[in-house]
């Protein structure tokens, strides 16, 4: 016995030991034990992922049903795959499966939406193990249905061709992975022969029963659309009549009576034998989906009343499907928006869509931002016309305007009651269906035998869980099917009365309705002034909406005029001239000339009409600016250096040469607090009331002014006493001291470059280590920095006038990219910054950095924010300004400062841009791609 004990511990500890035997016992317990284990918790995952997948047979299907809503909390089941993977790498480093290991870190990265992360660890198994050909497919295969959600396309057409090419016949294992990864490809480039063939390809080689099933089903929606009629109906068929599931079998028959009825020429038929499958009792949990494909007939033959009236049965009938329902009123939507132009409604209805749709939806994304944008439509109408009403009413007599405020509070009155009268019926129905279902017997005492108690025990259920499918871990909280019915629990009906679907706690009494009428009548020449300029502000960011979110040029040019003939003195004229001189170029020539003539004779001084004049204008102003930016930077480099009369006579120099220029204020408050260093208090209490004398508008410079006057005025006596009044170093906290030219600049890629473990092409792999644990998800953000203030062209630009577009100022864009899920989250935090990107290695940012200092100086006083450099790659340098504690301070403060950065950026407007980041997010930004990859994200979620 000793000795047997003897040899197990030598064994043991030899372990470590390179030997046959050693080899022998870690590709045993590594392959069929920890990896074993691995495999069957990706499968389950995926299986999970399957079954609460929601296919939207309105579109191509997905080949695969993976989920594409990232969840940000970890999951336990990957994250146990991840440590047995890591298991394999850090101490079975003998076996031949460490390649096995790094597959499953890829897949388990895979199915959490750190698309990435699965990349390279792809990319390091086809790197790194190129005699296992086996592995060397999947990760091919993994890895370009990863390079999909990151929408690098050509990349992934280049991984998907070596696939095929390493294709053996004799070796058929992956097979029809690889064709129907090729199949989505070219799904999603649109290259729908080829598709075909790999369907084709792809149903013969697959072994998987559902996954052949699904595949034919995808390959009859291609043959569709290459006009093969008796092919996808040969296809649909086949699903009918297999033991597909019912809802995949009712679609593949709704599509082929549309085939057959395209093909006859006939449709008013198709829609009498769709309402002929509303008969059929087995057709009763599809009612949405039928009375949906009736709407769509009749929206395609322009039939409005129809196409809603089928749309509104659909939503009342989908009991279950929350998808069939999010699209019902997506196309309800999309109907008011487009169609009506009703955009309250639309707002209404998109949020519901919203509310039911999966976030797995493709293109759910896009939806939510058209519907968030749809709100700034909504509420500046709302603010025209409470204006209108408020203006109408104070044009009255006062007897004639009582009448009329009686008449609106009677009006409020009857609303109110009415949304009473229909929350008191609705509980009354609610109660009535509760004692009937109490009261009645289902002829048994057993639960199960007894229909009533059964019904209310389902509703009970859903009233607290929702409609769950019955499957393992049904109770689970982070599961994409309880996602989905959670938000159905809350959705809200569009076609309820407003306060019944929106009812706020406590409405306004009529006494209170009246009050408020009353106290907002602009009653004076001050009061209608500001509320005309409430109404052309509305108008105005509703003709920039029309013009630059949605691209309706019919809508812009309406709006735009009817500020001009509405407001025949406003501020904008050359502006909107300028705008309508462009939006009617391609349509009208004639008005085109005509407002370009208008503008040419009456503003003949304004950079719009320079640059109709000289298309070089924009050109030689930036050259103009680029001079002027050398030698303001010239002014604050001595101001910087403590050389004050040097910094005096480049502001004299400067100011002789380009006199009335745009940073004006900010080079005499340079030269002021230059002087100051050099002189008592009077001579620079006179510099500073002389800028605002003389700059009393500029709005970065004069708040500034303004409390180092204060600052004097409480400090008189203690000043004048001072040899000079500026004194460096002097005491932190007080409005007038010398500004520091300079904040330490952080090495960010050094900082943050150990916080993440890339697998390199090394002899022994990296061992890699399970990730630190992910936040919960914040509420989504949904409006944009700049959503509260006016968007006005400024100046216009070369770039922008070869592309026939109208001309804006710089504000937080990046070019457009399909939404992509994403590393980065929208945590909730108490971390957030402002920053400024600036895409220019080069650029000497000093002066700049000031100008952030003077405004956080002037607005900020006793906070403690602060700005700071990072360098993201070559050529990108990054300030950011915080910390803020919460989103909506953060946007107070972008809000405040973008419309100041021309003045404030000592850089062309085209190298920088704006964003919001947290802290979280902020550092992953290790690289140029990465920082590409937040604008991607950025623009999708903020």
């Amino acid at each position: 016995m000793f000795f047997l004990v003897s040899v197990l511990l030598l064994a043991g500890c030899s372990l470590e030991k390179k030997s046959a035997v050693n080899r022998g016992l870690q590709n045993l317990t590594a392959h069929y034990n920890i990896l074993f284990n691995a495999n069957e918790l990706l499968r389950k995952k995926q299986e999970t992922y399957a079954s609460s997948y929601i296919d939207s047979y309105n579109e191509i299907l997905s080949v695969y049903q993976d989920t594409t809503a990232k969840s940000n909390t970890l999951d336990k089941d990957m994250e146990d795959a991840k440590l047995k993977a890591n298991k394999v790498i850090n101490i079975k480093e003998q076996s031949h499966y460490l390649g096995d290991a790094y597959l499953v870190l890829g897949k388990a990265d895979y199915l959490e939406g750190d698309y990435y992360d699965a990349v390279e660890f792809f990319s390091y198994v086809i790197r790194s193990f190129p005699q296992q050909k086996y592995l060397i497919q999947q990760a091919m295969i993994w890895k370009a249905r990863s390079m999909f959600y990151l929408n690098q396309l050509p990349q992934a057409k280049l991984t998907i061709d070596s696939a095929i090419k390493s294709i053996n016949p004799k070796k058929k294992a992956f097979i029809a992975d690889i064709y129907a990864t090729k199949m989505q490809y070219d799904i999603n480039v649109q290259d729908y022969i080829d598709a075909e063939e790999m369907g084709k390809q792809a149903v013969h080689y697959c072994h998987d029963k559902p996954e052949r099933l699904r595949w034919t089903f995808i390959l009859a929606q291609i043959q569709e659309l290459n006009n093969k009629p008796a092919d996808a109906i040969k296809n649909y068929t086949s699903i009918v009549k297999s033991n597909a599931s019912f809802e995949m079998a009712f679609n593949a028959q709704l599509n082929s009576i549309r085939i057959v009825d395209n093909q006859n020429g006939i449709k008013v038929s198709r829609i009498d034998r769709l309402k002929s499958l509303l008969k059929k009792e087995n057709n009763k949990e599809f009612i949405d989906q039928i009375y949906f494909q009736i709407g769509e007939i009749y929206l395609a033959n322009k039939n409005i009343d129809n196409a809603m009236k089928n749309y509104h049965l659909s939503t009342k009938y989908s009991l279950k499907n929350q998808n069939q329902k999010g699209l019902s009123y997506l196309r309800l939507a999309d109907i008011y928006f487009k169609t009506k132009a009703d955009y309250t409604s639309a707002k209404k209805y998109y949020d519901s869509t919203l509310m039911n749709l999966s976030p797995t939806y493709r293109g759910y994304q896009l939806i939510k931002k058209k519907g968030d944008n749809l709100q700034i439509l909504a509420d500046r109408f709302g603010i025209i016309a409470r204006e209108d009403t408020l203006q109408m009413l104070a044009q009255l007599d006062e007897k004639t305007r009582a009448a009329h405020i009686d008449a609106m509070v009677n009006r409020e009155i009857l609303q109110q009651q009415a949304a009473t009268d229909a929350s008191n019926t609705g509980s009354a129905t609610f109660a009535n269906r509760q004692t009937t279902q109490t009261n009645s017997t289902g002829g048994s005492s057993f639960y199960f035998y007894n229909s009533n108690a059964i019904s209310q025990g389902y509703s009970d259920f859903k009233l607290r869980w929702g409609n769950r499918k019955l499957e393992d871990n049904w109770r689970v909280s982070n599961r994409a099917s309880s996602n989905i019915t959670q938000a159905a629990s809350t959705t809200l009906d569009p076609d309820a009365p407003a306060d019944v679907a929106t009812k706020p706690k406590s409405a306004p009494t009529a006494a209170g309705f009246r009050q408020q009428l009353i106290k907002d009548l602009p009653l004076t020449p001050d009061l209608l002034a500001k509320s005309n300029t409430r109404v052309y502000n509305a108008y105005f960011d509703i003709a920039n909406f029309y013009r630059d979110i949605l691209g309706d040029t019919t809508e812009a040019i309406a709006t735009y005029e009817l500020i001009l003939k509405r407001f025949p003195d406003g501020r904008d004229k050359p502006a909107i001239y300028y705008n309508l001189y462009r939006l009617y170029s391609t349509g009208n020539p004639a008005k085109s000339d005509e407002y370009k003539n208008l503008l040419l004779k009456n503003y003949p001084e304004t950079p719009f009409a320079k640059v109709i004049i000289d298309p070089e204008y924009s050109k030689k102003l930036n050259d103009a600016d680029a001079a002027l930016n050398a030698l303001y930077n010239q002014v604050y480099d001595a101001y910087s250096k403590k050389d004050y009369k040097l910094t005096i006579s480049n502001s004299d120099e400067l100011l002789k040469q380009y006199p009335n220029n745009k940073w004006s204020a900010q080079i005499a408050y340079l030269r002021a607090m230059a002087s100051g260093h050099l002189e008592k208090l009077d001579p620079f209490n006179a510099d500073l009331n002389a800028i605002i004398a003389k700059y009393p508008n500029d709005r970065l410079i004069i708040p500034l002014v303004k409390q180092h006057l204060a600052y004097i005025a409480a400090n008189q006596a203690e000043m004048a006493s001072r040899p000079v009044v500026l004194v460096d170093n002097g005491p932190n906290g007080i409005p007038l001291v010398t500004p520091v030219p300079e904040q330490p600049t952080i090495n960010y890629a050094l900082q943050v470059a150990q916080k993440r473990i890339e697998p390199k092409a090394e002899t022994k792999p990296p061992i890699v280590t399970p990730p630190l644990a992910k936040p919960t998800v914040a509420e989504q953000l949904t409006k944009k920095l700049t959503d509260t203030s006016r968007t006005v062209v400024k100046a216009p630009a070369v770039d922008s006038l070869a592309k026939n577009q109208p001309v804006s100022t710089p504000q937080v864009i990046t070019p457009p990219k399909p939404k992509v899920p994403s590393i980065y989250s929208l945590r909730d935090s108490t971390n957030y910054y402002f920053v400024i990107n600036v895409a220019s290695g080069s650029t000497n940012l000093a002066s700049s950095r000031f100008g952030i200092g003077q405004f956080n100086r002037a607005n900020y006083q006793g906070s403690s924010i602060i700005h700071q450099l990072i360098y993201v790659g070559d050529n990108n340098t990054l300030i950011y300004v915080g910390r803020f504690y919460s989103i909506a301070d953060v946007k107070a403060y972008a809000r405040a400062i973008i419309p100041l950065m021309p003045d404030i950026m000592k850089v062309p407007k085209d190298e920088y841009s704006f964003f919001i980041i947290t802290q979280q997010n902020l550092d992953k930004l290790t690289s140029k791609v990465r920082l590409d990859s937040y604008m991607d994200f950025y623009q999708n979620n903020y």
